[in-house]
């Protein structure tokens, strides 16, 4: 069963900071991540979303690749890898893989200009490690999956509290 976790921080940087020490938990298989994303609200009302993975990059690395292929069978290497890599770089801006990209942004709106919103997804995870980690961050959560009393325990962990 997977986990939605939305965290309120003051600033970019210590949602950064919370993202990466998650991501660690990750490589020695603390929890199982789905999806790591920061959403900060800008001076100017505006959303950006940090995400995980690139997928326009990604899109059009592979689009390139592709292209180049396609485009030295027809003799025209350049044209087929420069149409591949657009139209990769396209199709991975209109792909959203994880966590909703809508519903990030709404719930980002809301938040103080400056601040900055982690949300993860977590596959089978322990929320005990979660709440070990975080702690003392001074984030506040706004949403989770998870019963009363393990939110509860993470609410006070990210206070500062034991």
């Amino acid at each position: 069963m997977s986990n939605l976790i939305a965290i309120v921080f003051k600033d970019e940087e210590t949602a950064e900071a919370a993202r990466t020490k998650v991501l660690e938990m990750q490589k020695n298989y603390l929890i199982e991540l789905a999806d790591a994303v920061v959403a900060v609200r800008r001076e100017n009302g505006h959303v950006k979303l940090n995400q995980m993975i690139n997928t326009t990059g990604t899109g059009a690395a592979s689009g390139g690749f592709w292209g180049l292929l396609v485009g030295v069978l027809f003799m025209m290497p350049l044209a087929g890898a420069a149409l591949g890599a657009a139209s990769g770089a396209l199709l991975g801006a209109l792909t959203d893989v994880g966590i909703n990209d809508g519903f990030m942004r709404g719930i980002a709106e809301n938040v103080p200009e400056g601040a900055a919103v982690l949300f993860l997804l977590t596959g089978t995870t322990t929320p005990e490690k979660i709440t070990e980690d975080l702690a003392g961050l001074g984030g506040t959560v706004l949403r989770t999956s998870f019963d009363r009393t393990r939110e509860n325990a993470l609410r006070e962990a990210l206070a500062g509290h034991s």
